[in-house]
């Protein structure tokens, strides 16, 4: 997402599916990593304005979330903490619901990671969101990695505060850059062999640290800077800019 090799404008090569700065085909065995926000991104739905539903609250926690993913609110760990504050009482069987009823895998999910899977990429989901989701899609699509944010639950019911984890207090844009670099580290390929895809302005720091950003769906200042933009149709669509018989 360096721009100073991006393209002045966006090309279509086929509808509701852009790129900028690359030239398709690429390999997906020339990456190594495949990074995943997961709010609107992997799946469906704002976890959080969907918990906010059991407290009366979403339209109030939903007002702050779009904001906040258009960038008009820089500080996300404000805006974060603002949102869980509002979700103090929420019985911890009301996150099953919605993990049960409400979510569901973003078109083309599964069928994207396995293919990123088969091409011997690493997967990661980093998100702003919570562990209660991350962790149980993470099993589900045995994902390699994942990072979220921890709601605390004391006597069943939601405080409204997020409890601290060994590697900082809320994950923002900047952890979410920091855990796609030291994932990097990890495995042992250069930022350049990742690829990281988001809808919201929380999702642009780790955008642009990789080789290849990609914007889902995105709000407009997202879409405007992502390399490839899958407007409409599923996550799979990526796999348009890839020659995939070769892998």
């Amino acid at each position: 997402m360096n721009p100073a090799t991006a393209s002045p404008a966006p090309f279509e090569i086929s509808p509701g599916l852009l790129v900028r700065g690359v030239a398709p085909p690429l390999r997906l065995a020339d990456y190594r990593l495949i990074a995943f926000d997961m709010d609107s991104t992997l799946i469906n739905i704002e976890c959080v304005d969907e918990v906010a539903d059991a407290a009366g609250r979403k339209a109030e926690v939903a007002a702050i979330t779009e904001a906040a993913m258009r960038g008009e609110i820089t500080d996300y760990k404000d805006s974060l903490r603002r949102r869980v504050a509002l979700l103090e009482g929420v019985r911890e069987e009301h996150l099953a619901q919605v993990y049960r009823n409400r979510l569901r895998l973003n078109p083309g999910a599964a069928e994207l990671v396995l293919a990123c899977k088969a091409a011997g990429l690493k997967v990661l989901l980093v998100s702003g969101g919570f562990t209660y989701f991350a962790d149980r899609l993470r099993d589900r699509l045995a994902l390699d990695f994942a990072r979220s944010n921890l709601l605390e639950i004391e006597n069943g019911q939601l405080t409204g505060r997020i409890v601290p984890q060994s590697w900082g207090d809320i994950c923002d844009g900047a952890t979410k850059r920091d855990t796609v670099l030291d994932t990097c580290s990890l495995i042992g390929c250069s930022p350049q062999q990742a690829i990281a895809m988001g809808d919201g302005a929380n999702d642009l720091e780790m955008m642009r640290a990789v080789g290849l950003s990609v914007a889902y769906h995105a709000k407009p200042r997202v879409r405007e800077q992502a390399q490839v933009a899958i407007d409409t149709g599923g996550l799979n669509r990526l796999l348009e800019i890839f020659d995939t018989t070769g892998r």
